[in-house]
């Protein structure tokens, strides 16, 4: 169980390969030997965060997990839990794309969709049911600020996580009387490999940043959060520009 300090002794990543969530990983552990589980495809890249994380003394389970396989994510998530408790869960799958593309293919609006919103729901679900029955613990999704507002310049991709953003938020009321609880992190720019290339945003932030930040939320029971912080403030008075002014902006 989460200790009196915060402190997870058991992490589910879904997304096993994601550098935000095995940033979340590393931050949640501490340096301390907790166990993990993570469920991603089998890959040099899933060896390395196996043994990235084995080096610091944590206890690693692997599971194969596709995120378009929706009829596995039960199954996958049953395993998770077969182990042992989990404490905290980290829904850390997602893919970003060409934005361009993405609304004129139908193919990769189809992945994109089902990738960051059908399979999300798809695993929200199972966990919820594993949490309730172990009457303890915390799910932790990765949104994204492109949610709560959509930009024609990725609205593709901000569409997926606005209703995935609001999948969680739901999650997190119907989760409530049963003491699970369900925090929901929408950072802006964050420099990893997805974003190789791109022109950072304003407010950039980096995975280790993130990852503080959810730590931050998990340990002081948070709902809702955004990385950086000073980007809620941001995002609340973009949600208010009248459209013929907001199409204008340069997002």
């Amino acid at each position: 169980m989460i200790d009196a300090v915060g402190n997870p002794q058991s992490v589910l990543l879904l997304g096993g390969t994601s550098e935000i969530g095995l940033a979340i990983v590393r931050r949640l552990a501490g340096g301390r030997p907790i166990r993990v589980v993570l469920a991603g495809r089998a890959s040099g890249r899933l060896d390395e965060a196996v043994a990235g994380l084995e080096q610091g003394g944590c206890a690693v389970q692997t599971l194969d997990f596709s995120a378009v396989d929706t009829g596995t994510h039960a199954e996958v998530v049953a395993k998770a839990f077969a182990g042992g408790d989990i404490d905290v869960a980290v829904v850390a799958f997602g893919v970003l794309g060409d934005a361009e593309v993405a609304w004129q293919d139908v193919d990769a609006a189809v992945e994109m969709a089902t990738v960051n919103y059908t399979a999300a729901v798809s695993v929200g679900v199972a966990l919820a049911g594993q949490f309730r029955t172990q009457g303890h613990g915390a799910i932790v999704a990765l949104s994204s600020v492109a949610g709560e507002r959509v930009r024609r310049s990725n609205f593709v991709y901000g569409s997926s996580k606005a209703g995935m953003d609001g999948f969680y938020l739901g999650l997190s009321e119907a989760l409530r009387p049963s003491g699970v609880r369900v925090t929901v992190v929408r950072p802006g720019f964050v420099k990893t490999r997805m974003t190789a290339g791109m022109s950072p945003a304003p407010l950039s932030v980096t995975a280790s940043d993130v990852a503080d930040v959810v730590a931050d939320a998990v340990r002081n029971q948070r709902e809702l959060v955004w990385a950086p912080g000073p980007l809620r403030a941001v995002m609340s008075a973009l949600r208010h520009v009248p459209r013929p002014i907001f199409r204008r902006l340069p997002l």
